[in-house]
């Protein structure tokens, strides 16, 4: 959609920033309806996240990333009791899929205000919403992403993130904290196929939602990076070997190299590997927790 993506909406001084604050109190006074008084709604650690999101230190962002069950995981997940959902500042940013929310120019505006950055799904991770992202990271904002890239109601593991989330947090200023989220219940709340193979027209009530919140965690990414240029250099000698010298196919997606730290196209690749799984991982760890308590609530 290029052009048509409002990004001057977004903008906290558009028109004194008036319609910003009534469509974040609006979508957040809707999620704390759902999600704190017509469900049961348990969240596990909320004192780590609601203390980086309003106390962290000055200019370090926060980047939190959930598993995605239903196409209300946000707001709705952050509508329990204390989240600053209905703050138009501490409100989250959040990467959306622009083939859904940014389908006209009503939708397009109305997701502009509520803090959401449209991305193109199969654009890949240096599109240029992803730079409106990372300025906002770079101005220590926080950002939610979910790393799946689309909703899952299947109830398998966290499938393999995509690379978007680690390419902010490499490219980033200043390293953001990471707090890996999961939740249980939503998928209740906003079946794909509820009626007629579709989904309902207003959220369910009356279910159980668990929400876990993990620790924060650190990515020591001067030591990182150095791997990385050591796996490259490993990896070019042997394709050297492998093809007379010709080293060119390791390189042929064409990847820039200014815009990550001048890391070259392999070292780039092994390192939004590693810092993926490792997010996965942690993910995957509070996926069972989430699954017992869920269990839990229905003995």
């Amino acid at each position: 959609m290029g052009s048509n993506t409002m990004e001057w909406a977004a903008k906290a001084t558009h028109l004194g920033g008036i319609p910003r604050r009534m469509v974040i109190s609006t979508v957040g006074a809707f999620a704390k309806l759902i999600t704190s008084y017509l469900n049961y709604t348990q969240v596990h650690n909320a004192g780590t996240l609601l203390h980086l999101i309003k106390s962290r230190p000055p200019g370090t962002p926060l980047i939190t990333v959930s598993n995605h069950m239903s196409t209300l995981d946000d707001p709705l997940m952050w509508g329990f009791k204390g989240s600053p959902m209905t703050n138009w500042k501490q409100a989250r940013w959040t990467l959306t899929a622009e083939d859904i929310c940014f389908t006209n120019p009503f939708f397009t505006y109305f997701f502009r205000l509520g803090k959401c950055i449209p991305i193109t799904r199969g654009a890949g991770i240096y599109q240029t919403r992803m730079n409106e992202a990372l300025d906002l990271i770079n101005k220590g904002e926080w950002l939610h992403t979910f790393p799946e890239g689309k909703v899952s109601q299947d109830g398998g593991p966290i499938r393999r993130l995509k690379w978007g989330t680690a390419s902010l947090i490499v490219r980033a200023s200043v390293t953001p904290i990471v707090i890996p989220i999961v939740h249980s219940g939503f998928e209740q709340v906003m079946p794909e196929k509820h009626w007629f193979g579709r989904r309902p027209l207003l959220p369910l009530c009356l279910k159980n939602i668990n929400i876990v919140v993990g620790e924060p965690m650190e990515f020591d990414l001067s030591t990182l990076q150095q791997r990385a240029e050591s796996a490259s250099r490993v990896l070019r000698a042997s394709g050297d070997e492998c093809n007379g010298g010709n080293k060119g196919h390791l390189d042929s997606s064409g990847w820039p190299t200014g815009l990550c730290k001048g890391l070259d196209e392999i070292a780039q690749k092994w390192l939004f590997i590693h810092i993926s799984d490792h997010i996965r991982n942690a993910m995957q760890k509070l996926c069972v927790k989430a699954r017992s308590l869920n269990i839990n609530d229905h003995k």
